[in-house]
């Protein structure tokens, strides 16, 4: 063995073992936790001295616990986390109980030690009734072992439990970091998906667009603008509307997705002897490419799309650099008039796309029965 093969061995075990404690403590961490809630809740509900402490419980039990960590806000949302999550603790009673210490439930009442063992804490949630039961139980295994305290963190500010579980099973297939969690819930991820006609191909394109690989993976069938708060959606302006969202950048961006870096707003051309104005510029730091996007009040029109392909010929001969890659162009409108785009985009137009946006959020789309199916892959 030479001395770069014994660095490698040494390297790869180390990394090998160090996430495996690292996801251990995350483990044991959301067990803390989810118990600390479990045992609040028992209290609140049995303590024979409950009433004593009434709404200072948790200020004075952060103070005799003495625990880093559990403050009286965080002890809170421990019993938060509980009341959510409680099937977490249920599928740990089956066939993997080894996981807890076997003394854990020790001091809990005879009441709650029996609920476990009745498998009360087992059952499905009343929102997942239809849901195949094992299927259910596997896929709370799964949460407990594979999402970090931290991503539970984010999912318990979401209310709907079905919305939740969509980011579950989003975390449990795409290893999303925290930071990217919170972009596909304010980018409205699980409206997309539901406004879809087909959940499947549309639930599949944003698994890809979290870790873009090429052009298309950048780029939404819908956007939405809701965050601009008009009530008149159909009244408003390119120019008015182009402001706005240039007003609203940060949120824009988001919506647009990962990798997007503003460039230029109403960025003049010249071709011969004529001045063209493009709406907006962004180049795209993980694609390496510019990314021009023109903003149409209506339905797409011919005239649209071949001004759009004017506009990406013109980058590549002028603005690209030799280390970019050919800029893409986005044609945003409000009907995308999708015979029409299918004649007027040919196949060698890899670089054009349109999309549709709307000022406002559509009504809540049912996704239960598609969710249901994926737990039952999972």
């Amino acid at each position: 063995m030479d001395f770069h093969l014994l660095i490698q061995n040494i390297k790869q075990t180390h990394d090998s073992l160090y996430k495996s404690v690292t996801k251990s403590v995350n483990t044991h961490l959301t067990l803390r936790n989810i118990l600390t809630g479990f045992y609040i809740v028992e209290f609140e509900q049995n303590g024979k001295d409950r009433a004593q402490y009434g709404t200072k419980l948790l200020q004075n039990l952060s103070e005799e616990l003495k625990i880093k960590g559990l403050t009286a806000p965080e002890l809170s949302r421990c019993r938060q986390f509980y009341t959510i999550y409680y099937p977490i603790l249920g599928s740990l009673t089956q066939k993997n109980n080894n996981i807890l210490p076997t003394n854990i439930f020790g001091t809990l009442s005879q009441k709650f030690k029996t609920n476990i063992k009745n498998n009360i804490l087992g059952s499905v949630t009343q929102e997942l009734q239809k849901a195949d039961i094992e299927a259910d139980k596997i896929h709370y295994i799964k949460v407990l072992s594979s999402i970090s305290y931290t991503h539970f963190v984010e999912l318990l500010k979401i209310e709907d439990p079905l919305k939740r579980k969509f980011y579950e099973l989003l975390i449990l297939n795409s290893q999303l970091s925290v930071r990217e969690l919170k972009r596909q819930i304010e980018s409205l991820s699980f409206e997309r998906v539901g406004l879809s006609q087909n959940n499947k191909t549309a639930y599949k394109e944003l698994i890809k667009k979290i870790a873009p690989q090429e052009n298309a993976d950048i780029i939404k069938s819908y956007y939405f603008f809701d965050f601009l708060k008009y009530k008149n959606p159909g009244l408003i302006e390119e120019t008015v509307l182009e402001q706005a969202l240039l007003s609203h950048l940060h949120e824009f961006i988001i919506e647009l997705g990962n990798g997007f870096c503003f460039e230029a707003r109403q960025k003049r051309i010249l071709i011969e002897d004529e001045y063209f104005f493009i709406d907006l510029v962004f180049y795209h730091r993980i694609l390496k490419c510019h990314v021009i996007i023109e903003l149409k009040t209506r339905k797409a029109k011919h005239e649209h799309i071949g001004q759009l392909k004017t506009y990406i010929q013109y980058y590549k001969k002028n603005i690209m650099l030799p280390e970019d890659n050919p800029p893409v162009g986005i044609l945003l409108v409000t009907d995308k008039n999708k015979t029409l785009v299918e004649f007027a985009v040919a196949e060698s137009d890899k670089e054009i796309f349109v999309s549709k946006y709307a000022l406002k959020l559509p009504k809540k789309e049912e996704l239960e029965t598609f969710i249901n199916n994926e737990l039952k892959k999972n």
